[in-house]
């Protein structure tokens, strides 16, 4: 779910790629000026291609799925990577190994939820809540800790309050994700049933 290159970094490494054919062909390789140029614009326009940043929920079909479930669904994780971002951000800033650890286990779970989501997005709604609510606020805490704990002198009982919240969101986390898969498996106890009886009937003959 990343880009970390961001929205540009396609455009800035297709650049430079293409600002080193041109004197490397001219110069090096005895090459024509201008047909120097045009490799390293088709170098460019190759690269900004190839390193395009995947669009959410490419690949789906969405005529099949509904365009609305999946606009709902873009415009919920759009909104929710940033908040896990800001958890890795908070993990790497926080001296607390155990808390660090337990913030990037965090963002590993939200980043499992947007996996999900993006694979079938009409389930969407299912984690509306967490995307919407919990994430946020597990950001928001998490750099809250970091800030705390940078002081010359940390307000201990603060630092306690905030980290038994963020171990009681894990179990909101962990909660959400596993519904994901609970809803796979909606139908599965009235397979085995009907499978079971069947079996039951065929054996008694």
């Amino acid at each position: 779910m990343h880009n970390w290159l961001g929205n540009d970094g396609n455009w800035i490494v297709a650049g430079l790629a293409a600002a080193i054919t041109v004197p490397f062909l001219s110069f090096a390789a005895g090459m024509p000026f201008w047909i120097a140029a045009i490799i390293a614009l088709l170098v460019f326009a190759g690269l900004v291609i190839l390193l395009a940043p995947r669009r959410l929920f490419e690949g789906l079909d969405i005529k099949r799925i509904g365009s609305g479930r999946v606009a709902f669904a873009r415009d919920l994780l759009e909104a929710a990577v940033p908040f896990a971002e800001r958890l890795e951000t908070a993990a790497d800033l926080i001296g607390d190994k155990q808390m660090a650890a337990a913030v990037r286990h965090l963002a590993e779970i939200a980043a499992d939820v947007f996996r999900k989501v993006e694979a079938k997005p009409e389930s969407a709604n299912a984690v509306r809540r967490f995307l919407s609510y919990y994430l946020p606020r597990s950001a928001e805490l998490a750099e809250g800790f970091a800030v705390i704990e940078a002081k010359r002198v940390p307000d201990l009982k603060q630092l306690e309050e905030v980290r038994g919240v963020l171990v009681k969101l894990e179990e909101a986390f962990v909660h959400y994700a596993d519904s994901l898969v609970d809803e796979e498996l909606g139908t599965l106890d009235t397979d085995l049933r009907l499978i079971q009886a069947s079996l039951k009937e065929d054996i008694g003959r």
